[in-house]
């Protein structure tokens, strides 16, 4: 059972909302282990400090006894989730699902306790679905229930199409808390409207509702919407040190005390003292963002490497001077000089995680090339062009004719 500091940190500190509340603390009070499901689409690769938000209250959960229990959306992920989507989101193959998979399961365990967990795959019970299975899912809920989204809502009356499959997902993701027996669903703000389908589907296979537990999201780096891997404004879990401290370097100011409240465990007078002196601006915001990144590097880097990202930072973006180890991608030359498109050594690199980001940072004048802005697609390297990508990414050019 949670003494009551415990139990102010679990209900108040990074919460955006929970239903009902009561129910959720009755059960906290009653000593039975709960079991914590929140499920993940392994859309992409990478999990980011998005995802940590919610991680780390399941992590906080585990260490009172409770269970988590992680659903690996590898039915859904398929459709793709259409929460907060103007359009139909393109359909992913099995193979790209398991190989996004594979890493999301590595990623899991640098927040929450392996011992303490069930993975999950949804294709444990949907792959034995029937078409009447799925008929009998459907008909409890209507059109019109589904209809209640805001996305589905908005993209229905602007006369954009709505897939029938994106109406099925709110259903499989509910489904999956009856399969699991979900005593408390957890996930961001977008998803209200599927945990409450998940809430309203169990009584119908003679299961108690579970509690629902919604996190804030997490805004992305460019301040402006949360952060997403398709948009390219995130952090990944997986990021080397010095990338993600440089990463965390860069995000607004006004961002600085949410990303203390939401990803560290600084007491709550600091999150409200550095909140207040960015406010006021009382007191340089570099360095509550110094102590940010330090703290989060350490997370899940450990402290050598976040002092050891402090100090490369210092030295590179201080400074002036270029990372001790730079990233190298290799190109056939034919002569001293040769002509590349940017865009494609950026997204071909990873130095940008899309095409489309990588021609965003070409268009902002985000990319130099041996100190120089790059203001065109096509532009003229030579053997060793280290090309600066944003404030924290370098990549240098070598000859694949040289063994580089």
């Amino acid at each position: 059972m949670p003494s009551d500091d415990e139990l102010r940190r679990l209900t108040r500190r990074a919460v955006a909302e929970i239903i009902p509340e009561e129910q959720f603390i009755k059960a906290l009070k009653s000593g039975t282990p709960l079991r914590l499901k929140m499920g993940f689409d392994p859309s992409a690769p990478d999990l980011t400090l998005g995802h940590a938000v919610g991680l780390r209250k399941l992590r906080q959960l585990q260490d009172l006894g409770h269970t988590v229990v992680v659903i690996v959306g590898d039915w859904t992920a398929r459709i793709g989730d259409p929460s907060g989507q103007s359009k139909t989101r393109p359909m992913l193959t099995v193979d790209q699902v398991n190989a996004n998979a594979e890493t999301y399961l590595r990623q899991f365990f640098k927040i929450v306790d392996r011992e303490r967990t069930e993975i999950r795959r949804q294709s444990e019970w949907f792959d034995a679905f029937t078409l009447t299975t799925v008929v009998h899912l459907t008909a409890k809920f209507t059109v019109a229930q589904m209809l209640e989204r805001e996305d589905f809502a908005q993209r229905f009356n602007s006369q954009k199409p709505v897939g029938v499959h994106e109406l099925l997902y709110p259903l499989l993701q509910a489904y999956d808390s009856v399969a699991v027996e979900a005593d408390v669903e957890f996930g961001g703000t977008d998803q209200k409207f599927n945990l409450h389908v998940g809430r309203e589907l169990q009584p119908e296979y003679d299961l108690p509702p579970q509690a629902i537990f919604l996190v804030p999201l997490l805004v992305g780096l460019d301040g402006n919407i949360k952060m997403s891997k398709s948009l390219g404004n995130y952090v990944a879990l997986d990021d080397p040190p010095g990338e993600m401290y440089g990463k965390l370097m860069s995000i607004p100011d006004t961002l600085v005390a949410d990303y203390f409240e939401l990803l560290t465990d600084i007491p709550d007078e600091e999150v409200a003292y550095i909140r207040s002196s960015i406010e006021k601006k009382s007191q340089n915001p570099m360095e509550h963002k110094l102590r940010l990144a330090r703290e989060i590097v350490a997370q899940f880097h450990g402290a050598p490497a976040a002092e050891e990202a402090n100090a490369e930072f210092g030295r590179v973006f201080r400074a002036g001077e270029q990372p001790e180890e730079v990233p190298e991608y290799g190109i056939r030359f034919e002569g001293d000089v040769t002509t590349v498109d940017v865009v494609d050594v950026l997204a071909a690199s990873t130095a940008a995680p899309s095409r489309t980001e990588a021609r965003r940072l070409l268009q902002q004048g985000a990319v130099e090339a041996d100190g120089s802005r790059v203001t065109d697609v096509r532009w003229p390297v030579r053997r060793g062009t280290i090309l600066r990508v944003g404030k924290h990414r370098f990549l240098r050019i070598v000859d694949t004719a040289e063994g580089g």
